[in-house]
């Protein structure tokens, strides 16, 4: 196959090797090597901190086709450690396109490449499981750049959320995109209900929920102690998404711990596996994870399905779940517990992202549920 351009590689741990073309920086960076079955929202999935330490294949053949635009952000730069396209398109046309796909990746140094049959890649880790890789333009020894991806790190039992959490706390303000809000209206004016959010790897559209339904929002470091949190007395405590092994987060499993009961909680993503960590329970890495805008949930409750957007590759082990806790909510391709909500107090959480952003808004019902929460707060203080 005849290509233009710098060439690019992609070597697995297995020994599978893929020549492509570079589309973004030049350079070389390993990573969990894992697919995303999103048709639109690849800007999201650049910026969403959660991909953290790995290398992200899209399974729609052609990408870059809308480009860039300043508002889609979901943090202030790309996090992923690699992309992997078919096809990059070589125009953009979008009315808010800011600039090119190609361009966004050089410029914050991400090394990407298109080219490669990525239908084939995608098969590979649905068959092993996600695996460790490299992706380069500086190397294209096979065998040496195969060893390179044997030898890094991977993600079970690093603690990769310490790499993307803020210095520091702050207010959030920004409200929700008008093309996403289809006429919904915010809380009624009055005194604000404040959220404190917990940013273990946060997406900014979970605050943009929050704030457009009239709250007062606190960003907090991951890494802070239930004292920090408690002393700017909130209504009600947000755990965020964020990368990688929930485990060894020990800090943020104990914060959470020592929150539990005294103020109401809802927790997403890895915000979800560290609520169920702090009530006592395990989890385990998956064979290739969830990732994608497209996810079938069941509400257990009303028997209802939800289209959702993923990006996960830790659950939540059933067999260790207390009692205390209760399923709320199944991922129907595999089972696994996809939400679920303490007993004895106000807290729940879910494996997927009611935030969407991007993707579908079956599940934004999630954030209204945690509002009435908020409002009662306020109403009996």
């Amino acid at each position: 196959m005849f290509r233009r351009g710098i060439p690019g590689y992609l070597a697995l741990e297995d020994g599978t090797f893929f020549e492509g073309v570079s589309i973004g920086a030049d350079g070389e960076m390993d990573g969990e090597v894992v697919f995303n079955t999103s048709i639109t929202g690849y800007q999201e999935i650049l910026t969403d901190p959660s991909y953290r330490g790995q290398i992200v294949t899209m399974t729609y053949p052609e990408i870059g086709n809308v480009g860039i635009n300043e508002d889609d952000l979901e943090s202030s730069h790309p996090r992923i450690a690699g992309f992997v396209v078919r096809e990059n398109s070589r125009i953009h046309s979008n009315f808010r396109s800011t600039g090119s796909l190609q361009d966004y990746l050089k410029k914050h140094g991400i090394v990407a490449i298109s080219g490669i049959d990525t239908r084939a890649l995608v098969r590979r880790i649905r068959s092993k499981g996600a695996l460790k890789g490299i992706i380069s333009t500086s190397d294209c020894g096979r065998d040496a750049l195969v060893e390179k991806a044997r030898n890094s790190p991977g993600l079970v039992g690093r603690d990769l959320v310490s790499e993307v959490i803020p210095a520091s706390g702050r207010q959030w303000e920004g409200p929700l995109h008008g093309l996403a809000t289809f006429g919904e209206e915010t809380t009624a004016a009055g005194k604000q209900p404040h959220v404190v959010c917990l940013d273990y790897g946060m997406k900014w559209n979970i605050p943009r929920h929050f704030a457009h339904r009239g709250n007062k929002v606190t960003i907090l470091p991951g890494t802070s102690t239930a004292d920090e949190v408690l002393s700017h007395n909130p209504d009600g405590v947000f755990l965020s998404n964020g990368p990688g092994d929930p485990e060894p987060l020990d800090y943020a499993i104990q914060t959470i711990r020592n929150l539990l009961g005294k103020k109401p909680i809802f927790g997403i993503c890895l915000g979800h596996q560290l609520l169920s960590l702090a009530g006592g329970a395990k989890t385990f890495k998956l064979k290739f994870g969830h990732r994608g805008a497209n996810q079938p949930v069941l509400n257990c409750e009303n028997g209802r399905v939800e289209i959702t957007s993923q990006n996960h590759g830790f659950a939540v082990e059933e067999h260790s779940l207390p009692s205390c806790f209760e399923i709320t909510h199944r991922n129907l391709n595999d089972n696994t517990i996809a939400g679920v909500r303490h007993k004895n107090v106000d807290a729940f959480s879910v494996q997927y992202h009611p935030e969407a952003s991007a993707g579908p808004h079956d599940s934004s019902y999630l954030f209204d549920a945690f509002q009435q929460t908020l409002n009662r707060q306020i109403s009996a203080s």
